[in-house]
């Protein structure tokens, strides 16, 4: 195993005087990867993709079409369009594509609509449980093999889901398994709702615990993250169908609360200023990762088109937009940027654009294989979350579900066991 590179950190006094340095006796471990080899372009910087490789398309589906244009598709099979209020109630209340349970529909054209209207997106490949069956990690088979995950998880008073918006992704961070793969592809509106309908199924028949005894009957997912595979905003117009379908009230959509929707991004900063003036108030998250260029760039590739100052103020523009506060996510890696002075130094950077605007989620740091970093320690990250708190910005340790079963942030990757779990079920 070769060791990380470790120097003396040395860091700026102050955001305002970048030439005064102050040295520390930490250690700093520069990112490397291992077991693996980053995909570099033709200058050699980390590869980054944010188009979509050309792949065959995936079935369209009942769930891309929006209310109206769901009318039309059911009128151009030569039935009145009612029909289509009939086959939302279905999919989107109560959370199923089968023709015996459309009984409402007219019986010999229930296999018709659902074929040509509702054909099958996701098909389960394995499903793995921890948490005491309060946390659920699901894999599924798109239509073209694609391997994408997503992660079911309950807490005292909601339920919540992290679903995946691509099948891989392109931003090639180096501490995050997925990222590792590269893009596969994006996923469509319908893939990603797909997996919403699909754990709302299974919670009603009892797969997250019986409701009448943990909850109650008709319990559903009440918050969506979009930390699952890939990067939401470079697959920005089919994750914002699929968020307009999420709140548009039942049953032509799931009837969600835009408060319970998380839309996080490593900062492409054009596409968080275009969400900001979408006029839905979804939380927002940045996953910051360090408040300096210098390790940032390493870290988070993106940095070399936005740095953090440009991602930080299309954050604070997002806030007063939309009256949202914005969530910084920051996975604490120990010996990289964990450093007590980077605790400072985002303290400095978020109160310099105002008080009361944002909250800070140090996560401490899940490994993934082939990696030779680690989160950091306890009372290393406890200084950290001090620092911020004492600083005045709101700061909360994260404590991610489902890492027994490589379920938490960053560790959701298709393995070459999923692949040919699979391969078998072809």
């Amino acid at each position: 195993m070769t060791e990380s590179p470790r120097t003396r950190q040395t860091r700026p006094v102050s955001a305002s005087t970048p030439g005064k340095i102050r040295e520390t006796s930490a250690p700093q471990v520069r990112p490397a990867t291992e077991g693996w080899t980053q995909k570099k372009d033709a200058e050699g910087r980390p590869l980054l993709q944010f188009a979509s490789p050309r792949r065959g398309k995936p079935p369209v589906h009942f769930a891309d079409f929006t209310p109206a244009e769901r009318i039309e598709k059911v009128k151009e099979l030569g039935l009145p369009g009612f029909r289509a209020k009939q086959l939302a109630t279905h999919y989107f209340t109560h959370y199923t594509s089968d023709p015996a349970e459309m009984t409402d529909l007219p019986a010999a054209r229930r296999e018709e609509l659902v074929t040509t209207l509702m054909p099958p997106l996701l098909t389960e490949v394995r499903r793995l449980e921890t948490d005491r069956g309060d946390t659920i990690k699901f894999l599924w088979r798109l239509h073209d093999g694609a391997l994408v995950e997503s992660v079911l998880m309950r807490y005292p008073g909601r339920i919540t889901l992290c679903v995946s918006s691509q099948a891989g992704c392109g931003m090639n961070c180096p501490f995050c398994a997925t990222g590792q793969a590269g893009l596969t592809r994006n996923m469509s509106t319908a893939e990603i709702l797909d997996q919403i309908v699909r754990a709302n199924r299974l919670i009603a028949e009892g797969g997250l615990g019986d409701p009448r005894k943990v909850g109650h009957e008709g319990e559903r997912v009440t918050n969506i993250v979009f930390m699952g595979m890939g990067e939401p905003l470079a697959n920005y117009m089919r994750v914002m169908d699929a968020v307009r379908t999420m709140v548009a009230p039942q049953p032509e959509g799931l009837g969600m609360s835009a408060r319970g929707i998380t839309v996080s991004t490593v900062g492409l900063v054009p596409a968080i200023r275009k969400l900001s003036d979408e006029n839905i108030p979804v939380t927002f998250a940045l996953s910051l990762h360090a408040p300096d260029d210098q390790l940032r760039d390493e870290l988070i590739p993106v940095n070399s088109r936005w740095k953090v100052d440009e991602a930080l103020d299309a954050a604070r523009e997002y806030f007063e937009k939309t009256g949202r506060r914005v969530s910084i996510e920051y996975a604490l890696i120990k010996d990289m940027n964990d450093h007590a002075w980077r605790a400072d130094l985002l303290a400095e950077k978020l109160n310099a654009r105002g008080r009361g605007w944002v909250h800070v989620n140090p996560i401490p740091l899940n490994p993934t294989p082939g990696s030779i970093w680690t989160s950091s320690e306890k009372d290393v990250q406890d200084e950290f979350v001090r620092r911020l708190n004492d600083a005045g910005i709101p700061t909360t340790l994260r404590d991610t579900r489902g890492k027994e079963i490589d379920g938490a942030c960053g560790q959701l990757v298709a393995t070459s066991e999923d692949e040919a779990a699979a391969a078998a079920m072809a």
